[in-house]
């Protein structure tokens, strides 16, 4: 079997990037998000974002892809927040693992990676945002001692979910050592 590599995203990576996000966000929210959100959140909608997010001077974000020969089979970016309910935490802004690929700890291995680097740019904690109804992903966070901390529904989004705030106020505790 290969071995996992995890590195950097960068421009290069866009396409990849945007079509990984778009089919494992798919598989993730099929019978959640509502038709009008799967048609607005297509490749060319992600590839924008992520053009821009990659293109940006923000030396708080990082971008890192997960892959097992050459495939992406996660992803997961980190850095600044500006959500209020995060209290000053840094953000976990994505995690994704393909589907086919759960359950092997590529995720733990991408978050454990978001967290040095969320300390290495001197956050004291993380915090993420969960759709209600992803039990998964909450039981994933919950088992990785993740609090539940607060929960919002973002009026301003495509599809205006009702998400759940975790936090981890220690970062170390989610580093894989």
């Amino acid at each position: 079997m290969n071995e996992m590599a995890i590195r950097s995203a960068g421009l290069d990576d866009v396409q990849a990037v945007a079509e990984f996000h778009v089919r494992s966000w798919r598989h993730t929210y099929r019978n959640l998000a509502p038709p009008h959100a799967y048609a607005t959140l297509d490749v060319p909608y992600r590839r924008k974002m992520w053009t821009a997010k990659l293109s940006a001077n923000d030396g708080t974000l990082i971008v890192l892809v997960a892959e097992l020969a050459g495939r992406i089979v996660g992803m997961g970016a980190a850095g600044e927040s500006s959500k209020p309910e995060y209290g000053g935490r840094g953000a976990i802004r994505s995690l994704y693992v393909d589907p086919d690929f759960k359950r092997r700890g590529i995720g733990r291995a991408l978050l454990s990676r978001l967290a040095i680097h969320l300390a290495s740019a001197q956050y004291r904690g993380a915090a993420l945002s969960v759709v209600r109804e992803n039990a998964p992903a909450i039981a994933f966070y919950e088992a990785l001692n993740g609090r539940q901390v607060g929960e919002y529904v973002d009026p301003r989004a495509v599809w205006p979910s009702h998400n759940l705030v975790f936090a981890w106020d220690d970062l170390t505790s989610l580093v894989i050592r």
